[in-house]
Formats: C-alpha cells, structure tokens, sequence
C-alpha cells in the first residue's frame, strides 16, 4: 500500500458527478451537512460549526500528507456540492475505508454508490489498496444497500478508535481481486 501523493491531486468523473479534492469554498456545505441531525445519526451525531470547520482542514491536510482522503462530491449538472466520499485510514481505524456521506437532498440517487465506485476504483489503481472496508452500524440500512450495490459482503463486528468505540459497527468488505472480478463482468 502506497501513501505517495498523487500529482497533480486527482479529479475524477462519472456520468453524472466531479469529485475533487475540498477546498475552503465547500465549508458551507459540509456545516449544514455537519448540522442535520438525521444525516449525522450514524456519524457521532450534529457537529458544531468550530468542529466541521476542523474537520474540513483535517481533509484538506490529508491530501497534502497522505495523497487521500474523501473527495467533495459535486453534481455536473448544477455544480452544487452534495457531499463527501472516498479514502480514509485514521489511526486506529480497522482498515481502508471507502466512506460516504451525503447531503439529505442528494439520498436516493445513487449519487453515493455512482462516487464510491470511481473512489473505489482510484484507491485500488493509484493508491494501491489492497482490500475496501465501510464501517456501517446495524441499522444503517441505506448504507448497507450501498456497500452491496459495490459488491461488498458484511465481515462482521468492527472497532472504531475512541471517541467513537463505544458506537458498534459492522464492517463490510471486499478486496481487490473481488471488486475488479466483480466489474469485469
């Protein structure tokens, strides 16, 4: 597995979406989201605007030392930012994670499997992953349709690092030759 910076940092599409790599402009977008209870329910629950604003520079960072993180998802048609979605491995993380989070407005689309499908397939090409987890508690059945719409299986019981341990996750999977097998047909 590489951590090298890719260069320049990647924009990647599909038929209907851009995603990039955030920037300051998307801060807005990512504290409504941050502030929307029903979309932060599987998350840690509403964030304040002070702890988004860090977490968009702790993923503006990431890029810059990792050469990954979740992508800002737009739609091509509006250029309206709708989410995040892409690569993450925090420390003590279970594993390589292609994660998702999007706006309430954006659910229902399959804007979320349409991106984690081009980040899947940039995190096996360029970053060299060899296995995808998503972390996805037992009730989050949209996400759980998600990560079968990708072809992931659930593994079992995962643990997140502290402060969210106490939150229990199931962590469904697939490695490299699964996913390519599986898009070759």
């Amino acid at each position: 597995m590489s951590d090298a910076m890719p260069s320049p940092p990647p924009m990647l599409e599909t038929a209907r979406l851009i995603l990039r790599v955030p920037c300051r402009d998307d801060f807005e977008a990512w504290a409504a989201v941050g502030g929307d209870a029903e979309v932060m329910r599987y998350l840690g629950g509403v964030q304040p605007r002070f702890t988004v604003w860090k977490n968009l520079l702790a993923t503006i960072g990431s890029w810059h030392v990792l050469g990954f993180a979740p992508f800002s998802v737009i739609r091509k048609d509006e250029g309206q930012w709708i989410g995040r979605v892409g690569p993450l491995r925090h420390a003590g993380w279970p594993g390589t994670e292609i994660g998702w989070t999007l706006a309430r407005a954006a659910w229902g689309r399959g804007y979320a499997a349409e991106a984690a499908t081009a980040a899947t397939d940039w995190a096996f090409t360029k970053l060299g992953w060899d296995e995808i987890i998503h972390c996805i508690a037992a009730d989050n059945i949209a996400s759980q349709q998600v990560a079968r719409k990708l072809g992931s299986v659930k593994r079992g019981p995962g643990k997140m690092p502290a402060p969210y341990d106490e939150e229990p996750v199931e962590i469904w999977a697939q490695s490299r030759e699964e996913w390519f097998a599986r898009r070759a047909q």
